[in-house]
């Protein structure tokens, strides 16, 4: 069986999916992270949508594939929660700097 070996901080945020404040240390304070048609802008936005996601959809994330491409991680996992066509493959779009996140765009 093959593992998934992630840089540290992706491992992290995939880890720390529930928990708010360990995700608040995934991010540079003056991130991006960009999700279903909406952009969210600086750790406190981003941690307050994913703990509102959370909550909302209650669910699972499994990464299963990361590939490198033009400076950026990307990772795809299946996600398993209380959505319309749960469960789905999601592709997230890592930006990093200096250990952290930078940027993410997560997509169908």
């Amino acid at each position: 069986m093959h593992t998934l070996t992630l840089p540290e901080t992706i491992a992290k945020y995939f880890a720390s999916e529930h928990n708010p404040e360990a995700l608040a240390q995934c991010f540079k304070a003056d991130a991006i992270v960009k999700d279903d048609g909406h952009t969210y802008e600086g750790v406190d936005a981003i941690t307050a949508f994913l703990a509102a996601a959370s909550l909302k959809y209650n669910a699972t994330t499994v990464p299963f594939d990361m590939k490198d491409k033009d400076g950026f991680h990307i990772v795809r996992a299946k996600v398993t929660g209380n959505f319309p066509g749960s469960p789905a493959n999601l592709s997230y779009r890592f930006g990093l700097d200096r250990g952290l996140i930078d940027s993410l765009e997560i997509k169908v």
